[in-house]
């Protein structure tokens, strides 16, 4: 079930006994939450940074909370970035590192606000309602879920827990503060939160919070697509796409994402599990990928559509056009991005057909590793010749006199025309 909170001040537990060992936490984190100490500001490390160490993993980034405005912690630090219109958080630069301090604020219930109160904006452009500052006791209270509510104090070597977050991700479970049906109204981003949190750590929902997930997926319509694109980075760029796409699936998640039809699971999956691989390895990757596998049946449905017996490349362009542009309602999708999907789709029909002429302007493409990379995908799941794409893997690896020697043998023979016998009587003439 949800942590329920009763309207008194919880009171935190000190838990000593944490796995947390300091020489894993980042020194200039350290130093931020001593230098506010150092001015009479209480100070903690917060959130996913003491949940991952407590769990032995390596923290992404390390969060600082205080009772510190941004405008205090911009004082106290000399390379300081105030950001955020929705919540003002401080970004301090130190040696190097980015970490990111946000102050103690406190929940405001929004059914107990004006119109004018809702909409109101500080002169410089600040959202007030979301921050109404309080203390850390008020804090915990406005975290999305109780493994993400504890902070850290490195003097002590204490975490100080108010919400049972301790007990939490001893449990392996996903649990929202307060009313699951609540919170994920509040901010409907928070159910991708979820699916995020429990791909990733391999942990389950409470029943109440699992319970909430599909019934209340209706309301992430209503989030920006450029803020659902940033939470597709972070459900499919860090090592576990295919582990967030089946509880997308699981949960009816999926076709409130991606609204068009997603009829090749196999290949989407395998790009998933492709994605996963290469984070894993240490190699690039970039969502524009991930995007074109999903959207590719939908592509070629709409080619097969729009092919009127002229021009290919114009049907081709208009239907990659039409599908991308149908998926901005939802996720946005970067110029830079659209260009990179509509390329590795075009590139397919010409790595196949291997036109003997326009084989070296295909291997010096600059998509070219892309869409290689995505015929072999396609090849993988039965949605392109195997021994097409084998020939395009072997001859990246040969010499210029071996790929010209493998280029020739695709160009068709020409027959030798034979010259016309001529009769007994057409000689008789010529002579």
């Amino acid at each position: 079930m949800g942590s329920h909170l009763s309207s008194n001040k919880p009171l935190p537990r000190h838990i000593e006994q944490h796995g947390i060992s300091i020489e894993r936490i980042s020194k200039n984190a350290i130093s931020v939450v001593e230098g506010l100490r150092a001015r009479g500001y209480d100070s903690y490390l917060v959130g996913g940074c003491v949940r991952d160490l407590s769990l032995g993993l390596e923290p992404k980034d390390f969060d600082v909370a205080t009772n510190a405005t941004p405008e205090e912690v911009s004082d106290i630090f000399p390379k300081t970035r105030l950001i955020g219109r929705r919540f003002r958080i401080t970004h301090v630069r130190n040696r190097g590192e980015t970490i990111e301090v946000s102050t103690f604020r406190r929940n405001i219930d929004l059914d107990d606000l004006s119109d004018v109160e809702l909409d109101h904006e500080s002169k410089n452009g600040i959202i007030v309602r979301d921050n109404v500052y309080g203390s850390i006791d008020e804090d915990v209270l406005r975290r999305d879920f109780t493994i993400n509510a504890l902070y850290y104090d490195p003097d002590e070597n204490v975490v100080l827990d108010f919400v049972d977050g301790f007990e939490d991700i001893k449990r392996r479970k996903i649990k929202t503060i307060g009313e699951p049906e609540k919170r994920f109204r509040e901010d409907p981003v928070r159910i991708l939160r979820a699916i995020r949190f429990a791909a990733k750590l391999d942990f389950q929902f409470d029943l109440e919070t699992e319970g909430a997930l599909t019934p209340l997926s209706e309301f992430l319509t209503a989030i920006p697509p450029a803020r659902l694109l940033d939470e597709f980075t972070k459900l499919f760029m860090h090592g576990s796409a295919a582990a967030s796409f089946e509880l997308l699936c699981r949960f009816d998640l999926a076709e409130i994402l991606f609204p068009l039809p997603l009829q090749s699971l196999p290949l989407v999956s395998s790009a998933l599990k492709n994605t996963d691989r290469r984070i894993l390895e240490g190699k690039p990757v970039t969502p524009a990928f991930l995007l074109a596998a999903l959207l590719w049946e939908e592509y070629q449905r709409k080619c097969d559509v729009t092919a009127t017996g002229g021009d290919p490349h114009d049907g081709q362009y208009q239907a990659a056009h039409a599908v991308i542009n149908e998926q901005q309602h939802t996720i946005a999708i970067p110029k830079r991005f659209a260009m990179f999907i509509k390329e590795v789709w075009q590139l397919q029909p010409r790595l196949e057909k291997r036109s003997p002429r326009s084989l070296h302007r295909l291997l010096s493409h600059r998509r070219f590793r892309a869409g290689y990379d995505f015929l072999l995908l396609r090849a993988n799941n039965g949605n392109a010749d195997v021994e097409v794409a084998n020939w395009w893997t072997e001859i990246q690896d040969l010499d210029p006199d071996q790929k010209m020697a493998q280029i020739r043998k695709l160009s068709p023979k020409r027959r030798r025309r034979r010259k016309p016998k001529i009769n007994g009587d057409a000689r008789a003439q010529q002579q």
